[in-house]
């Protein structure tokens, strides 16, 4: 990766913020509409900031911790979502397809091979993580192999043309790896932190927040950097997801951030790099309990706030047409003098 990932310009969010003023309308009162089209103008640097082509990348992977229970499904779903995914079936595909939004899929460590399929990205880093109640998730090259693959994703986007970037996932077992990530980073109790994810009863529950104190117990001197706790805690998608975070915000371009695993991503990202979180649109809350805590890690407010836990970058799609939406007010609108409008009085 060759990171170049610099805060955006306070005097580009000055003149979003004059232009704003200027346009037939009370000044604020599109709300929070305004601060979104003000940051993507200070992102690309220009009063007419490009958002109209987005595309989600959605990263699966299998992780080692499933065999301590904590999912409701077993890890074969994964890959038999994947497959949904490349078939045009599930909820990510029909929400991408109402909001005119590209899709591309990646096996980023999907334990069941998976067929060649026309739209599959294969950066396959192994089959599924490693147990992390026993040892490290990941070793230090797998972690940087992911990271690479991730920022080439985003290189990739923006070469295929799409300025307004952002990712899903797909993984069983990847709640119980995003909420260790968010004890890791946040210090909070397990408990405060985990929820059913896919549906766990309490039984499910209670081997989850098991799991994941015996890892915090297991690592916990060795969770000192973004990158420790990303290998020992971690999964493939969500390597890659941080890597893809790195890699849009090193091209300047807006990336948004779907619910609790991708924010355990993007948390990991900051750290690495805090500079990261000024391209970052948060796209809801999640249902999920430690989502938050993550939010507060990134410095974000959520977009959108439905009660959604489905993952898979369904959260992202509904952001991204509300982030177009706002530039469409910022650039479309009429200005005071433009429409013959008379301001307010000064």
């Amino acid at each position: 990766m060759n990171l170049n990932i610099i805060p955006i310009d306070p005097h580009w969010l000055a003149a979003a913020e004059r232009h704003q003023n200027d346009l037939t309308k009370p000044a604020g009162s599109l709300g929070r509409l305004e601060i979104v089209a003000n940051r993507c103008a200070a992102i690309f640097g220009s009063l007419t900031p490009p958002v109209d082509a987005a595309r989600i990348v959605v990263f699966a992977a299998d992780h080692g911790v499933a065999e301590e229970g904590v999912s409701a499904y077993p890890r074969e779903v994964t890959a038999q979502m994947v497959l949904n995914f490349l078939n045009g079936g599930a909820g990510i595909n029909a929400l991408a397809q109402a909001g005119g939004i590209d899709l591309a899929i990646v096996d980023a460590g999907v334990a069941t091979p998976l067929p060649d399929a026309p739209g599959l990205i294969r950066h396959h880093i192994g089959d599924g993580t490693r147990n992390f109640t026993r040892e490290p998730a990941m070793t230090e090259a797998e972690v940087e192999e992911a990271l690479d693959a991730g920022f080439a994703e985003a290189e990739a986007a923006v070469a295929d043309g799409f300025n307004l970037l952002g990712c899903g996932e797909m993984g069983i077992a990847n709640t119980t790896a995003a909420a260790a990530i968010a004890a890791a980073l946040t210090g909070r109790a397990v408990s405060e932190l985990i929820g059913r994810g896919t549906g766990a009863d309490d039984a499910c529950l209670a081997r989850k927040q098991s799991a994941i104190e015996c890892a915090l117990a297991l690592h916990g001197s060795h969770l000192t950097t973004p990158h420790e706790i990303l290998q020992r805690l971690g999964g493939f998608e969500i390597a890659e997801m941080s890597g893809f975070f790195l890699g849009a915000a090193s091209l300047r371009r807006p990336v948004v951030v779907d619910g609790f695993i991708a924010t355990a991503a993007a948390a990991l990202a900051v750290g690495m790099h805090p500079a990261v979180r000024d391209y970052m649109f948060a796209a809801h809350l999640s249902a999920e309990p430690g989502h938050a805590a993550l939010l507060e890690v990134i410095g974000h407010q959520p977009l959108l706030d439905l009660g959604m836990r489905l993952g898979e970058g369904t959260g992202a799609a509904l952001a991204m047409k509300l982030i177009q939406s706002a530039v469409a007010a910022f650039t479309g609108m009429a200005t005071f003098s433009s429409a013959g409008v008379s301001n307010k009085h000064p």
